[in-house]
């Protein structure tokens, strides 16, 4: 029904990507992050991708400021994050691939990941590719964890995605590909009182 209703004069999609907005406004992460670190971007920026639309909007975000001269050339490792039950672009990124394909059956806890195939899975992946990044999928399990574990040490409750954007950085540093000297950003996307339900279950 909406599908249809999108056709008609004085309607039109405002889904993710699908509309010039959304990432515009995403893009001010980028922007407030650069400024926030006085002019000197991470060394490593974590992300949980659903659309990725932050994680696109940052990287527009980055050229615009080194175009303006702003900043340099320097770049942060652009790392997607997604969840074992929904993980297309981490597919594609393993298979060297400029886009994903759907995911069957997805499921997740994290309902801003759970997303089969993302629209703009190409800008996603490319970002990744050009910023020499990487992209790691967690499970719900460590995702739950992950969420139990900041509450407890520091007094935040974060969404079950932000959560998982987290707990991938232990794979990251086990792996290599985060080294224990850099400097991470790691993004928290929502509250967790969005999600009451969903970690009182588990």
């Amino acid at each position: 029904m909406n599908e249809r209703r999108k056709e008609h004069p004085g309607w039109f999609d405002v889904s993710t990507l699908k509309e010039p907005y959304r990432l515009e406004g995403k893009k001010t992460m980028g922007y407030e992050l650069a400024e926030q670190l006085e002019w000197q971007l991470p060394d490593v920026i974590v992300y949980p991708t659903g659309g990725g639309t932050g994680l696109i909007g940052m990287w527009k975000a980055f050229d615009e400021m080194e175009q303006l001269g702003w900043i340099s050339s320097k770049r942060p490792k652009m790392v997607s994050v997604q969840s074992t039950g929904c993980a297309p672009i981490v597919r594609a990124f393993k298979e060297g691939r400029p886009d994903s394909q759907f995911w069957e059956g997805a499921e997740t806890i994290a309902s801003g990941l759970r997303v089969p195939k993302a629209f703009a899975d190409h800008l996603i992946l490319d970002a990744v590719y050009k910023s020499n990044g990487s992209a790691v999928a967690v499970s719900d399990k460590e995702t739950v964890a992950e969420v139990y574990e900041i509450a407890s040490s520091e007094g935040l409750f974060i969404c079950p995605e932000g959560a998982a954007a987290f707990a991938s950085l232990r794979h990251l540093l086990s792996e290599g590909r985060v080294g224990e000297s850099d400097q991470v950003i790691v993004f928290n996307t929502a509250a967790g009182s969005k999600y009451p339900d969903v970690v009182r279950g588990m």
